[in-house]
């Protein structure tokens, strides 16, 4: 039987990015309340400690990727994966969050218990299996939808018969030499065109072989905006002003195109014509076949992807996999691509709050069967929230507001005396994916998600500003969240 450790009122699932800014929202704004963090794995920073390929970096500005209670200060405005764990790290230092932090503590269930009004929560301990126990009154799940265990390889035929080696870049081998290699990195998005300038530097030979291209768009590495704004303003002010300046252009940037997709897409094309001049091939691999935020856009800082290609240090090859043999990879198109080494940047696959198995009074729940709750908590679950960004934004932005939000809801239960809040639905609600979103991954996966509504507060808006008047703002009298 499981051992039971301890009781807490708040458990954090999840020590990444995420996990560790609800617990520092907990120590700013309910220190009353104790807590913990369970991590499945042995360090803390989540996706900026597993994923170690070379140049990794954000895809986000940082001004808005960083925390609200904590600005970013590096001149960065894209950093690498090593500024961001430190900054992970020294936030969760700075308010006291990596003693609450138990590593090795896998969630594999939980189950709701009406009589008591509190979650048995299962974890399983490392390699060993060992079960323990945990109660407390919230779940607050900050493990993402990623899979941290397998990301997504497609099924390639012939891959036995490749000689050389193939790595998938989600699990990089730290002694991984490529030097002197020829190499083809597989896919388009954002893990491609960072490892695409990288490696290239040492490669013999670089290709990046895509099926399809992917909206690519030049980004200054440092904000301009912020370097005047330090001139004259102190740090922590430069830096929240920065940072809503991003946050209305990334709306703006994303209602147009919406509104008006082929004026954005003629300029996205036009500025990588610019980088790569008349005489290169962007029909062919630079211009998709959707529209701009269909799918995410990629940023490269300073134009480093187009550097790498204007050198010949890489090139980009658009054409579908017939099969891998000895010597490499053989296309659709009859071409022959040599390799010493392929990297399969082909995407994740999702796994919906951490795959936990969650029930009530002892009976499983399905996540696919509930709908989402102000893009946090699910209809008729008690006492659980979970942290899901935006997809045309930050993901920290959203972040930030959901454990805001939960610190209000805990403070609210605490001044009115109860023990449970649980989200319940009135009327009539028309479902909607809870991902409005053309990615491979999202798609592959749309079916293992709960449903959004076509109303608050059950449709989840892909819109900070809105977001933040109703869930930073907003007082929370909704008829539609049960205390009790």
């Amino acid at each position: 039987m499981p051992r039971q450790i301890e009781s807490v009122d708040v458990l954090i699932i999840g020590a990444g990015l995420a996990g560790i800014g609800a617990a520092c929202q907990l120590r700013r704004n309910c220190p009353d309340r104790s807590f913990a963090i369970f991590e499945a794995r042995t360090v803390s920073g989540g996706t900026w400690d597993l994923f170690r390929y070379p140049g990794i970096r954000s895809d986000s500005d940082m001004y808005t990727y960083s925390y609200g209670f904590k600005p970013w200060r590096d001149a960065s405005a894209i950093a690498d994966g090593a500024k961001i764990l430190r900054y992970i790290r020294e936030t969760a230092e700075e308010y006291d969050v990596e003693r609450h932090i138990q590593y090795q503590r896998k969630v594999v269930a939980a189950n709701w218990s009406s009589e008591d009004q509190r979650w048995l929560v299962t974890a399983e301990y490392g390699d060993s299996g060992e079960q323990v126990c945990i109660s407390c009154q919230f779940i607050f799940s900050c493990s993402g939808y990623y899979d941290y265990d397998q990301g997504y390889i497609p099924d390639f035929n012939g891959v036995g018969d490749f000689q050389g080696q193939i790595v998938h870049a989600q699990h990089w081998p730290d002694d991984l030499d490529y030097h002197g290699k020829n190499i083809v990195v597989v896919g388009s998005g954002a893990t491609a065109v960072t490892l695409v300038p990288t490696m290239s530097k040492d490669t013999a030979s670089l290709v990046m072989l895509q099926r399809s291209p992917t909206y690519i768009a030049d980004v200054p590495q440092e904000d301009p905006t912020a370097q005047r704004l330090r001139r004259w303003l102190p740090a922590l002010w430069a830096s929240k002003l920065t940072r809503w300046k991003k946050v209305l252009f990334q709306i703006y940037l994303y209602r147009l195109s919406r509104r008006r997709p082929k004026a954005l897409r003629r300029f996205l094309i036009g500025e990588v014509k610019k980088q790569l001049g008349p005489d290169y091939d962007v029909a062919t691999h630079f211009t998709p076949n959707y529209n701009p935020w269909d799918q995410r856009l990629c940023a490269v800082p300073d134009g480093d992807m187009f550097t790498a290609i204007r050198e010949g240090r890489a090139d980009v090859v658009t054409d579908h996999i017939s099969q891998f043999n000895e010597t490499g990879i053989e296309l659709a198109s009859g071409k022959q691509l040599h390799a010493d080494i392929v990297i399969l940047a082909t995407g994740l696959n999702l796994k919906f709050a951490g795959g936990v198995t969650y029930s009530i009074d002892d009976t499983k729940r399905d996540f696919t069967e509930h709908f989402i709750y102000r893009g946090m908590m699910f209809s008729d679950f008690p006492n659980m929230a979970f942290t899901v960004g935006y997809t045309n934004s930050s993901w920290t932005l959203k972040a930030d507001l959901t454990a805001r939000y939960v610190c209000r809801l805990l403070n609210k239960m605490s001044k009115g005396g109860y023990s449970a809040v649980t989200p319940r639905m009135i009327g009539e609600v028309q479902e909607e994916p809870l991902l409005d979103f053309d990615a491979g991954y999202v798609l592959r996966a749309r079916e293992q998600f709960p449903k959004q509504g076509d109303r608050m507060p059950w449709k989840n808006y892909q819109n900070y500003i809105r977001d933040f008047i109703g869930l930073r703002l907003g007082r929370i009298r909704d008829k539609e969240l049960e205390f009790s």
